[in-house]
């Protein structure tokens, strides 16, 4: 008896096996497809703009442009990610509308052309989003089937922007829900993701490299582990998950305040645009307009120079915080996980210059705290590190997005995210 059951699991452990890379390759494949188009013409316009400054004086009159696509074209796909994490928690009739996808691409790629500061993971997910849910309306899912394909939409857009297939199966069960993950998606969002890349990177897309060239060992059965190095570490964990809830509370605040004084909506965007001229004017710099990858002239303020001694300033990280908040909050579209690496990784040069540590590595374990904090994320954060700079700093990276999570606060980017299980654990005793 024990024996017929174990085979009749084994049959369906495998009819779910097949069943789900049917249903998954032709949309991760897609996906794919969509998200190296994306990439290309991000690189298109960030090229085009560097080459022709004069378009930074034309972001105002962009927003206008941006806003009246989601006013005549656009509506119902307004709130991005947020929608798409609703439709998994509670799927509708109307599920995620497809054109959700030519809108986000154009409208990110419009803001980057024209120097907003933001970035591009938000669009990706919304394409993967967008994506799976038209495929599951086609071939009429169930309700819990739909949710299903649509975190593995989440994570072959995830998987293929960033080139980390791995980080995003595990962002895109992860970020649902803050103490709970769905393990019943987790093959079709693995197999989605590797899919989705493997035919981004086949397209010839390329990802920028990082590297932290600080060798100890860290391994806790070992002697030699640097117990000073890891107070600072857990010291810069709590700065990081506190940047990552200042971050969230002033996006919070400018929505609420501009959307208080001004009524007419093509004007935010105006004013937003307005407002990062100028302040990128003050500082003399455009370097934290745009993804803040790598500069035009390779040298200036960006998330790779971040990696080495002399590459920001004390308070690049301030700088890069509020540029994105204005430009998200006020009319732009795009993503805030790139801009969140950016800030990250100056904050940790900046913080590895005060405590004395190495500066690449305080760098990379900001990039992926910040971020980790910010959506509450710290799994999928954990591995994002394995999956950039290697698995040897892996005891540093646990530390970092463990203690900045725990210090960013309740609330994060997405404001979808149900809260299952509290950070605190005297409410979690009271409940």
């Amino acid at each position: 008896m024990v024996k017929n059951n174990n085979t009749r699991e084994q049959i369906e452990l495998i009819r779910h096996i097949f069943r789900s890379i049917l249903l998954v390759t032709p949309v991760a494949v897609v996906i794919g497809l969509l998200v190296a188009f994306f990439l290309w013409m991000l690189d298109f316009a960030t090229e085009l703009r560097w080459n022709n400054n004069w378009l930074i004086y034309l972001l105002p009159l962009s927003g206008i442009v941006i806003t009246m696509l989601y006013q005549f074209y656009g509506k119902g796909t307004e709130a991005g990610n947020n929608l798409i994490i609703n439709e998994i928690h509670e799927s509708t009739e109307n599920g995620v509308p497809l054109r959700m996808t030519p809108i986000i691409i154009f409208t990110t790629v419009f803001t980057h052309l024209f120097g907003g500061s933001a970035g591009r993971e938000g669009t990706a997910v919304q394409i993967g989003g967008s994506i799976a849910s038209f495929f599951s309306r086609i071939i009429r899912l169930s309700k819990s089937d739909n949710s299903v394909l649509l975190m593995a939409g989440i994570a072959a857009g995830f998987g293929a922007v960033f080139g980390t297939p791995i980080a995003g199966a595990v962002f895109a069960l992860e970020v649902l829900s803050i103490g709970r993950i769905k393990y019943d998606a987790l093959l079709p969002c693995l197999f989605a993701a590797i899919v989705a890349d493997v035919v981004c990177t086949a397209c010839g897309i390329t990802h920028t490299e990082y590297y932290i060239n600080y060798h100890q060992s860290v391994s806790w059965l070992k002697p030699s582990v640097d117990f000073v190095l890891v107070a600072k570490v857990t010291l810069s964990g709590i700065a990081f998950g506190l940047v990552a809830m200042l971050f969230v509370k002033t996006s919070d605040m400018i929505k609420e305040t501009s959307s208080k004084f001004i009524k007419l909506k093509w004007i935010l965007p105006i004013v937003g645009g307005g407002l990062v001229l100028a302040i990128s004017y003050l500082l003399g710099t455009t370097d934290y307009l745009g993804l803040g990858v790598k500069t035009q002239s390779g040298s200036g303020v960006s998330i790779v120079s971040a990696f080495n001694k002399d590459g920001v300033e004390a308070f690049s990280w301030f700088w890069k915080l509020l540029l994105t908040a204005i430009t998200l909050s006020m009319g732009f579209k795009g993503g805030e996980v790139t801009p969140l690496f950016f800030i990250g990784a100056t904050l940790g040069n900046t913080l590895a210059v005060l405590l004395g540590c190495p500066i690449d590595l305080l760098a990379g374990l900001g990039f992926i705290a910040v971020f980790a904090a910010a959506t509450n994320t710290p799994l999928a954060s954990i591995i994002l590190g394995v999956e950039l700079f290697g698995g040897e700093y892996i005891l540093f990276y646990a530390i970092s997005c463990v203690v900045a999570y725990y210090f960013s606060g309740s609330k994060g980017i997405y404001h979808s995210q149900r809260v299952e299980v509290s950070k605190s654990l005297k409410m979690n005793k009271t409940e």
